[in-house]
């Protein structure tokens, strides 16, 4: 088995993929989530992991090998002990310097996300074609990748929760509220009116984006991913595709072209 692991500020994803005649199949088998907690410790990890392979019928001494994308530096080495103790694996690392051949064509590289990288290489993998990416987590990406393949740049907004967080710590009197599409604009009380807000204003921040990125290059296609992904879509019909594990995607398929590049 294949272990991806995509670090996000809020939550790690984990995804187990099946290698069946040395080669990883796409789709993971499971995917796993848990809170990130920065001051967590390697056996606090490892003991979550081992519980998820335990509770599913699963054995960790079959994973053959573990990738991450951590946009936490403060985690890397805390996995690492993980994937060394519990594991005895080295992990790899998805970076600037491997980033299965995607060409960045603007941004200092070293700036660049994992997770960007992962999901703009698993996004050009699975159409070929010109995309944008849109990925709601923690904040919210925009990543644009022309027909070329090539990594043209994109956007950051703040997530939705981190909004709705601001406001409540920011003001006095506004409570903080759970996060759903509304059922009209129009609040009648204070709980609605932040969420028609929330929800309403995001969805008009993701259409604008969209829209000026259309006129600067040609997409063939809208995907979005993450772990808002569902909820947002809705009201916006220029998000044509869901694919909420492309993150955990783009990390296999790296660590499969470098892997292939090592055996030549």
């Amino acid at each position: 088995m294949f272990l991806a692991l995509d670090i996000g500020n809020t939550n790690i994803t984990v995804g187990l993929f099946k290698i069946e005649h040395k080669k990883i199949l796409n789709n993971p088998l499971k995917v796993w989530r848990m809170s990130t907690v920065k001051n967590q410790t390697s056996d606090e990890y490892a003991t979550m992991l081992m519980d998820m392979f335990f509770y599913n019928g699963l054995n960790a001494k079959d994973v053959k090998h573990i990738a991450v994308a951590s946009v936490v530096p403060s985690l890397n080495n805390i996995f690492k002990e993980v994937a060394q103790e519990y594991f005895a694996k080295t992990i790899f690392f998805v970076n600037y310097e491997h980033c299965g051949d995607l060409k960045i064509a603007s941004l200092d590289k070293k700036e660049l996300g994992a997770d960007r990288i992962a999901d703009a290489v698993a996004a050009y993998s699975f159409y070929g074609s010109g995309c944008i990416i849109v990925d709601f987590g923690t904040a919210t990406t925009f990543d644009c990748i022309d027909s070329k393949g090539q990594y043209l740049g994109g956007a950051i907004a703040p997530g939705p929760l981190i909004s709705a967080q601001s406001l409540s710590l920011k003001t006095a009197q506004l409570p903080q509220v759970e996060l759903k599409k509304p059922l009209k604009a129009i609040g009648t009380t204070t709980v609605e009116c932040i969420q028609s807000g929330l929800y309403f204003g995001y969805v008009g921040l993701i259409k604008e984006i969209i829209q000026r990125t259309k006129k600067e290059m040609k997409v063939d296609y809208v995907i979005a991913t993450g772990g808002l992904a569902n909820l947002m879509v809705d009201e916006i019909k220029e998000i044509e595709i869901i694919l909420p594990n492309l993150t955990l995607e783009g990390i296999r398929i790296i660590w499969e072209r470098r892997n292939r590049r090592l055996k030549k």
